[in-house]
């Protein structure tokens, strides 16, 4: 399917107009006033939501291996959670991570 270059940015400019009332609608509308305790609890988990949804695929149908999970990246995957809980550092977790990864590309052998 092909798009004229007048649909190609009539399109970019929905998604930026819907993208802004996303945002405005909880930022603009409710923005200074406080939230309630429960809500503000809940945000706070947000990051902790979407980062693993976003890594999962990643690790179990990765692109690199033809969508075939592999031990090395399980591995990875294992080693920074349990450093990224144990120090309750996400940096200490991702670099842990990498780290792990790389040795065990090398040990494994798969590139």
């Amino acid at each position: 399917m092909t798009y004229s270059t007048g649909q190609i940015w009539l399109i970019i400019a929905v998604l930026g107009a819907g993208t802004f009332l996303i945002r405005f609608s909880f930022l603009g509308l409710i923005g200074d006033r406080p939230m309630p305790p429960l809500v503000l609890k809940l945000l706070r988990f947000t990051p902790v939501a979407v980062l693993p949804g976003m890594v999962a695929p990643l690790v179990l149908w990765p692109a690199a291996t033809g969508g075939v999970p592999d031990p090395a990246r399980m591995i990875a995957a294992i080693v920074t959670v349990a450093v990224g809980i144990r120090t309750r550092s996400a940096i200490w977790g991702i670099a842990a991570g990498i780290g792990t990864l790389y040795l065990s590309l090398w040990i494994f052998a798969i590139r």
